[in-house]
């Protein structure tokens, strides 16, 4: 299947407009509708601060539910993560952010950490970001881990709600070739940190190949983190304190986790 052709050819998603003047910054989301009584999905934990109705004042009383989709292997989850959470709550307006720590991931190389431990370091991670929830459903699914899957099954779960699949420039750019990327663009609305990269002198992300109405842009400026680097440092015996919460910091050593180099 030639996915970047298929999202050419898709219906852009509920709530997602074309760009103010063909620029990606002029991407919208309309709003409207009524509020899904919706059931947090399961797995998913308590929101760690805010509430739906204080999201839906201030998008000036719509309330269709907002809800965004926030998925990494958060091996381990570092502020680049946290920055782009809190961004996405505020940008988009959202009623709920719901993490999810990745199962078998299909595109990584190197065997993750175990699930529980990343979980737990996400929960960690989040707990001050407003209307997060942890959902563990990918750590316990058999095989590989899709995006497309988790989006399905939230659909079904929630009805009526506005989905908002967040994600970096680098996973924009690689879209292309998840699975059934026709149907992530039909489902959700793609919301993207079109400059947040691992490394601060990286070129501007390339997603030309996204159709003007199938994203909205996430104002995050650049950050030089990763976990690929994080797990290095810890490796190499060397400081991670301003790379990631305090908290998840006293959890890897708490844990004696990425002593081996990866």
């Amino acid at each position: 299947m030639n996915n970047a052709r298929d999202l050419s050819a898709a219906r852009p998603p509920e709530g997602a407009t074309a760009p103010s003047g063909g620029s990606a910054a002029g991407a919208a989301a309309q709003r409207g509708g009524h509020m899904s009584a919706a059931r947090p999905p399961e797995g998913a934990t308590a929101p760690s601060g805010g509430s739906a109705a204080g999201a839906a004042a201030q998008r000036g009383g719509h309330d269709l539910l907002r809800i965004g989709v926030f998925g990494g292997a958060f091996d381990p989850p570092h502020n680049a993560h946290v920055a782009l959470a809190r961004a996405a709550v505020e940008q988009l307006r959202l009623d709920r952010l719901l993490v999810f720590p990745t199962g078998q991931a299909w595109h990584k190389a190197r065997a993750l950490s175990a699930g529980a431990r990343r979980v737990e370091m996400a929960a960690l991670a989040f707990a001050d970001v407003p209307r997060v929830q942890i959902d563990a459903r990918e750590v316990h699914r058999d095989g590989p881990t899709y995006t497309i899957d988790t989006l399905r099954e939230l659909r079904g779960e929630l009805p009526g709600a506005r989905l908002l699949l967040v994600i970096g420039a680098d996973q924009a750019e690689a879209l292309h070739t998840w699975k059934d990327s026709f149907d992530i663009a039909r489902i959700a609305v793609l919301s993207i940190a079109a400059r947040a990269r691992p490394v601060s002198d990286a070129p501007p992300a390339d997603i030309s190949h996204l159709p003007p109405g199938f994203y909205q842009p996430i104002d995050l400026p650049s950050m030089s983190v990763s976990s690929t680097a994080i797990r290095a440092r810890v490796a190499a015996g060397q400081p991670i304190d301003d790379l990631v919460p305090a908290a998840v910091a006293r959890y890897i050593a708490e844990h004696h986790l990425y002593q081996q180099p990866t």
